[in-house]
């Protein structure tokens, strides 16, 4: 039995740009959030590189890592993930191994295979670069090379990045890369988020194939985790329309920034958009206190997960902290007296 208490909690941020809002008002509500969660007793807070998608502003991932890291003290700060096929290993090297020298023993390089974007966006990235299954193990293991120190006549030193050594963390949402991280014995997030069906089945083959190395003794797992919370039930399932808007706007190619919420959103769905709504969202979290502490707990018990890694799109900035300070406290963790909601 994994008991709430002895999970970590950490967020997950896609820099949502509300409608009426500026990509300004959207980094400025990210580093507020991140401050909060920090306040909290939150492990980590990461974003994720996503490109050419309206609404979202976590494109140049790096830079905003070091804006987060920047405004924090405490809380560790990293990529979930970098889209490695977008990147040469030696710029992402470079990139983190900078941001290690200036925030020591805070920084974390979360690694995915999707490219993120489209094909025609992916061309514009990598420019006539033909991704294949091999690359991204090599890419992986040429980043650790990188990010270790320096042998006696390595040729190629990144600079920043030798010997900073980064914890890699392997994300994904197939069986993938939990076999990698399992052979390379790298920490794994799984990428539940959004894509949850194979969430169980990839934890066990991650366990079960775990080999221990340098950085890892025993598997770590992160789970991601959609969660809306407020007071009551029905004020959860109200907040999270917003949430269900852009679900839908990515399910049938509508991207736009985050919409405020709407009253009976799902009652007024085709039963098909419900459904493909409800597996996009199968492991959230919506509720009160009482629901978000039932459905954390057996979301813990189901993956025997060490961290949770929330991801929060309440259109509301306020009744976003608010939303974590009821997440901290169903895991047993208080909201501060000085906390602020401003």
């Amino acid at each position: 039995m994994k008991a709430l208490q002895n999970i970590a909690l950490s967020m997950l941020d896609l820099v949502a740009v509300r409608e009426g809002g500026t990509v300004a008002d959207a980094l400025a509500i990210s580093l507020r959030t991140a401050q909060h969660a920090e306040r909290l007793g939150f492990t980590r807070y990461w974003l994720a590189e996503h490109h050419n998608m309206q609404g979202i502003a976590s494109s140049a991932t790096a830079v905003l890592v070091g804006y987060i890291a920047g405004g924090t003290r405490t809380l560790r700060v990293g990529s979930g993930g970098v889209m490695l096929p977008n990147h040469a290993p030696l710029v992402v090297a470079e990139a983190f191994g900078t941001l290690a020298e200036l925030y020591p023993g805070r920084i974390d390089l979360g690694l995915g295979r999707a490219p993120g974007t489209d094909q025609a966006t992916m061309r514009a990235l990598r420019r006539d670069r033909t991704e294949t299954a091999d690359d991204f193990p090599q890419d992986v293991a040429e980043l650790q090379r990188l990010l270790a120190p320096a042998e006696p006549n390595q040729r190629l030193i990144a600079m920043p990045g030798a010997g900073t050594q980064v914890p890699i963390w392997l994300l994904g949402s197939s069986l993938f890369s939990a076999q990698l991280a399992a052979e390379r014995g790298l920490p794994y997030a799984f990428a539940s988020h959004f894509a949850p069906r194979l969430l169980l089945q990839a934890l066990a083959l991650y366990r079960q194939h775990f080999r221990p190395s340098a950085t890892l003794a025993k598997p770590y797992v992160i789970v991601g985790v959609p969660l809306i919370a407020a007071p009551t039930d029905e004020e959860a399932e109200y907040l999270a329309s917003s949430t269900y808007q852009r679900v839908l706007g990515i399910l049938t190619g509508d991207r736009r920034g985050l919409q405020p919420p709407v009253e009976n959103f799902m009652a007024q769905r085709h039963p098909q958009e419900r459904a493909a709504i409800a597996d996009f969202l199968a492991a959230a979290v919506i509720g009160g206190p009482q629901t978000v502490h039932a459905g954390l707990l057996a979301l813990a018990q189901a993956t025997q997960a060490d961290e949770f890694m929330l991801v929060s799109d309440v259109f509301d900035p306020a009744l976003r902290l608010r939303s974590l300070d009821i997440a901290a406290a169903a895991c047993g963790v208080s909201a501060p007296a000085t906390s602020s909601h401003s």
